[in-house]
């Protein structure tokens, strides 16, 4: 085959450090434009971004050579620069240093979009930390409890 045809998505959730609730909705609604900014330019397309104040998640569909451990580092890291360059905007603000991934079926990617959009809503009957268990048992993600929060 001559070209290289790939259609891969990816659902990403990380949080701020100690999931300090720094991300409210002045900082969100610059916050979001500017990592779909970072991910536009690495080749990739945000499909969906949603959140709370203390973590968000991604609907994201890479380019062939785009590890997502590197779009996502791409993505903490100009994103926490940026907002340490605004002088109204948390100087102690920092994201967790890692982060969850899971593949995403294209059958599957309304409802995965409809689940980040809907975080809100979702988090009246879970916490953070009970939602990302409940992922990662979903996807059959192996982890240590004492080692899941940083």
């Amino acid at each position: 085959m001559a070209n290289t045809l790939v259609r891969l998505l990816y659902h990403v959730v990380f949080s701020t450090k100690r999931r300090v609730p720094w991300i409210g909705t002045g900082l969100r609604d610059e916050l979001y434009p500017y990592m779909e900014g970072i991910i536009r330019r690495q080749g990739g397309w945000l499909l969906a971004l949603g959140g709370m104040p203390d973590h968000v998640h991604l609907l994201i569909r890479l380019k062939a050579d785009m590890p997502v451990a590197t779009l996502v580092r791409l993505v903490k890291a100009n994103s926490s620069k940026w907002i340490h360059e605004q002088p109204e905007l948390p100087s102690e603000f920092s994201w967790q240093s890692g982060y969850a991934a899971f593949s995403v079926s294209e059958s599957r990617e309304g409802v995965v979009r409809s689940y980040i959009l809907g975080q809100e809503k979702h988090h009246r009957r879970l916490t953070f930390e009970q939602e990302l268990v409940e992922l990662l048992n979903r996807h059959r993600i192996e982890f240590d409890p004492a080692y899941l929060l940083d």
